[in-house]
C-alpha cells in the first residue's frame, strides 16, 4: 500500500492482535523444549509456520529447516503488516523494520571477524527491512569488513560505519562498527518524528529502547577488555541516561539497575527488574533487558491501543517467539537438557 495519504490503525491493529494471540506460550514452549529438532519441524508445520516448512522442507533438514523457516516466516508476517498499513502508520512501521537491516549488517560483520561459512551467516539473516536479496547476497559475498563498509556507501549506515572503521582497525573488537550500525538506525527513526497525539507513545517507546540499548552496549565495552570509552559511543534520544555517566554505571550493574528502577519504567517493570538483578552474567542481563523492553511496549500498547506502539510491541514479541524457537532447537541439538534451555528462553 501507498506510504501517503491517512492512517488506518483500527484495521492493523485489529490484524495484529490476531496474529499475536497466535503466537506460541508457556504450554508450547513446555512440549518444545522435549522434542529433538526433526520434531520441532514437524510442531512447526502445524502451527502459523506451516506454508515456510512445507515450502522449505525438500531443500533443508533438522535445524537448517527451522531457522530458515522461523526467518521467513518473520519476514512474511512483517510484510503483510506493511501492506495492511496506509500513510503515516506505514511510514513509522517501515521506519523500524529497518532494525533488519541493521542486524543483517552486524551478523554479515561478525560472520566475516569469526570467519563463519556464508551458509551459516546466510541462515541467521532476516530478510524483512529494505535491503533486497541482491544487495544481501553482495554483502555477503565480501570476504573482508572493509568491503562491507565500502558497499554500504549510500544507505543509511554509510557515514556512521566508515568513521568507525578506523576504530575498529585500532582496538580489533567489533563495538565501533556495532555501534556506529545502531546510531544510524536509531538516528534515521528519529529524525522529523513530529511529537503528536499519534506518535507521543512511539517516541516514549523508542527512549525507552535507545536507554535499554545504551545500557546494554556500555556493559560490552565494560566487559569487553578494550581500550573504550563508553561516552563516545552513547545513543543520542533516550532520556534516562547522561552520556558522562554510563561509564560508571557499566562497571556497577547494581547501580544500573536502581537508576532503571528509580526512572519512570520502575512502577512497569518492576517483575523484569527483579530478573535484571538476579542476573549473573551479561548473556543473562541482556536477555532480561530484552523482556523488560518487550514488558514496556505491552503497557504502552494497552494504554493507548490506537497508537502504533500495539504494533511494535507484536514485531518485538514475534523476535523473541523466533529467539526462543531457535535456541530450542540448537540446545536440543547440542544435547542440552530440558531445564538448561528454558533458562535460555525469554518469556513474559
Amino acid at each position: 500500500m501507498s506510504a501517503a495519504g491517512g492512517s488506518n490503525p483500527e484495521y492493523v491493529i485489529a490484524r495484529v492482535r490476531a496474529r499475536r494471540s497466535a503466537l506460541f506460550g508457556d504450554e508450547e514452549y513446555r512440549k518444545l523444549v522435549r522434542m529433538g529438532p526433526a520434531e520441532i519441524a514437524r510442531f512447526m508445520e502445524e502451527s502459523e509456520y506451516e506454508t515456510e516448512i512445507n515450502a522449505l522442507g525438500s531443500r533443508f533438514s533438522g535445524v537448517d529447516l527451522i531457522e530458515y523457516g522461523l526467518n521467513a516466516n518473520m519476514a512474511n508476517q512483517f510484510n503483510d503488516i506493511l501492506d495492511w498499513a496506509d500513510g503515516r502508520l506505514y511510514d513509522l512501521i517501515a521506519r523500524y523494520l529497518r532494525k533488519f537491516d541493521a542486524w543483517n549488517v552486524k551478523t554479515i560483520i561478525r560472520g566475516i571477524y569469526s570467519e563463519s561459512p556464508r551458509d551459516e551467516v546466510e541462515t541467521d539473516l532476516i530478510r524483512a527491512g529494505e535491503f533486497d536479496d541482491r544487495f544481501l547476497s553482495r554483502l555477503l559475498e565480501a570476504a573482508e569488513i572493509e568491503e562491507v563498509v565500502d558497499l554500504l556507501s549510500g544507505t543509511i549506515f554509510a557515514d556512521g560505519i566508515e568513521a568507525a572503521y578506523d576504530d575498529y582497525e585500532d582496538v580489533g573488537v567489533l563495538v565501533p562498527l556495532e555501534n556506529a550500525v545502531d546510531r544510524a538506525f536509531y538516528e534515521q527513526l528519529l529524525d522529523g518524528l513530529v511529537v503528536s497525539e499519534e506518535t507521543k507513545q512511539y517516541r516514549e517507546f523508542l527512549e525507552a529502547e535507545i536507554d535499554f540499548r545504551n545500557a546494554r552496549n556500555a556493559l560490552r565495552i565494560a566487559r569487553s577488555g578494550a581500550d573504550l570509552d563508553p561516552t563516545d559511543y552513547f545513543i543520542e534520544g533516550g532520556s534516562l541516561f547522561r552520556a558522562t555517566e554510563l561509564a560508571s554505571l557499566a562497571t556497577n550493574p547494581d547501580e544500573l539497575i536502581s537508576k532503571i528502577r528509580d526512572s519512570r519504567y520502575g512502577d512497569r517493570l518492576s517483575n523484569a527488574l527483579s530478573d535484571l538483578e538476579e542476573a549473573d552474567s551479561l548473556i543473562g542481563f541482556e536477555r532480561a533487558l530484552d523482556a523488560a523492553l518487550l514488558e514496556y511496549a505491552d503497557t504502552l500498547g494497552y494504554v493507548f491501543p490506537l497508537s502504533v506502539t500495539p504494533v511494535i510491541s507484536y514485531i518485538l514479541a514475534k523476535e523473541r517467539e523466533v529467539d526462543n524457537i531457535r535456541a530450542i532447537a540448537r540446545g536440543r541439538e547440542a544435547g542440552l537438557d530440558p531445564d538448561e534451555i528454558e533458562a535460555e528462553l525469554v518469556i513474559q
